[in-house]
């Protein structure tokens, strides 16, 4: 249950989100918890990810022990570094890679955007890697997030504003989404 959103418009990339962590009719609000952020820092990506709150947690000690960070320029290398990534989610983090038994190949378990000087892009649970050139949402306020951000695309000049009406279109109707946002931009190269 999320709503995270990735922009790109005018020379500039964001990325938000929501704030709300949820288990079955458990809501965690933001006042809660210590760390409400979907979205962490690594060098200069900007990585938000939807699903189990665990993945967070894997994420950030994926990156802590991370000698040199990646540089996820484009869509090869961002598949390339996830394909190196999987089997030490499996050995290391006791990732289940099973998700349908129609799948061609294991999975992830996670969905996250990237949001980078170089771009916006997202990266799918059976490693499926995608570079948008203005705007889309994952979560489960995503419908409510893409058709905001699609009217209001060409009449806003900031990639963060129109991020933001993205969010809140998913927190005013998706009861899986709730404030604050947190949102954050990088210049593009």
């Amino acid at each position: 249950m999320s709503t995270l959103v990735v922009v790109k418009k005018n020379g500039k990339a964001c990325i938000a989100a929501e704030t709300l962590t949820s288990f079955g009719s458990r809501w965690q609000r933001a006042a809660y918890v210590a760390e409400p952020d979907k979205i962490q820092q690594f060098g200069d990506n900007y990585i938000g990810i939807v699903g189990s709150a665990a993945h967070h947690h894997v994420v950030e000690s994926i990156f802590s022990k991370t000698k040199k960070m990646p540089c996820f320029k484009n869509r090869l290398a961002i598949f390339e570094y996830f394909r190196k990534l999987h089997p030490r989610l499996k050995n290391k983090y006791f990732l289940n890679p099973k998700d349908d038994d129609d799948d061609p190949y294991e999975s992830s378990q996670m969905d996250l955007f990237i949001a980078n000087p170089y771009g916006i892009f997202g990266v799918f649970s059976l490693r499926e890697i995608d570079e948008y050139q203005k705007f889309w949402s994952i979560g489960s306020g995503s419908d409510y997030a893409l058709g905001a951000m699609y009217a209001a695309y060409d009449q806003f000049e900031e990639a963060e504003a129109i991020a933001r009406i993205g969010v809140e279109a998913g927190i005013e109707f998706d009861d899986g989404s709730d404030a604050p946002i947190t949102a954050y931009s990088v210049d593009l190269i």
